[in-house]
């Protein structure tokens, strides 16, 4: 980071947690044509509550039969997932996706290694499973949702550290993940610093233009004034 706002990533995401929120992020980006930067919006938090903040780090998963599964990977039993769980460094997110979404791809045991890394979160263009022990972590983790069929039988990690796809977005290793409840989006490292101050500027005068309508401001001087809403 060559931001003087903050020294390092762990202050910058305590940062964004403190005072941002996906809505205005994704303003922010809309406001320099990165329109496409939301995950599709059956991507769920297990639990409202949830945020996350940190890197990509970007997992590719296949279902077995598929044409990118070599013979060393077919032959172990989750592919290269577990080597992936444990290169996970701290404040990155394990973003998965690639295969068909009809069996969890996250659960209980990855939840807790992935905590004792360190990392910030899970983000699955899939299911998840094991609900009530992810829970019990409060590990924050998207998904589609509870689902229990298992992804041995039927899928294998691939790959890892590499660009992803999922709906229109497209996912590079470090680029900065943040999810809530209203969803979860992908702001590009190379555009990363101006999109948060941004969205900085944007949240503080929303509090602003609230507290103004909570006086008996108009929406319409309101917008005139400070240009949110």
């Amino acid at each position: 980071m060559n931001n003087t706002n903050w020294k390092d990533d762990q202050e910058l995401f305590s940062a964004m947690k403190k005072e941002l929120f996906s809505a205005v992020i994704g303003d922010a980006m809309d406001s320099m044509n990165l329109i496409h930067q939301f995950m599709p919006p059956n991507i769920r938090p297990l639990q409202k509550d949830m945020v996350v903040v940190g890197r990509a780090f970007p997992v590719v998963e296949a279902d077995i039969g598929s044409s990118v599964i070599n013979k060393d990977i077919i032959d172990k039993p989750f592919g290269v997932m577990l080597e992936a769980l444990d290169d996970l460094q701290p404040n990155e997110v394990y973003i998965c996706s690639g295969s068909s979404p009809n069996y969890a791809v996250w659960g209980e045991i990855m939840s807790i290694r992935a905590q004792s890394l360190g990392a910030a979160g899970a983000v699955l263009d899939g299911y998840s499973r094991d609900t009530a022990g992810v829970l019990k972590t409060g590990f924050p983790t998207f998904s589609y949702g509870p689902y229990s069929q298992d992804q041995q039988a039927r899928g294998k990690v691939v790959d890892y550290r590499v660009p992803i796809t999922i709906g229109k977005v497209t996912i590079h290793p470090g680029d900065i993940i943040y999810g809530d409840f209203d969803g979860v989006c992908i702001i590009p490292q190379d555009f990363e610093n101006e999109v948060i101050e941004r969205a900085l500027e944007k949240a503080r005068s929303e509090k602003i233009v609230q507290k103004k309508i909570q006086e008996g401001m108009s929406a319409c001087a309101a917008f005139e004034k400070y240009g949110v809403i």
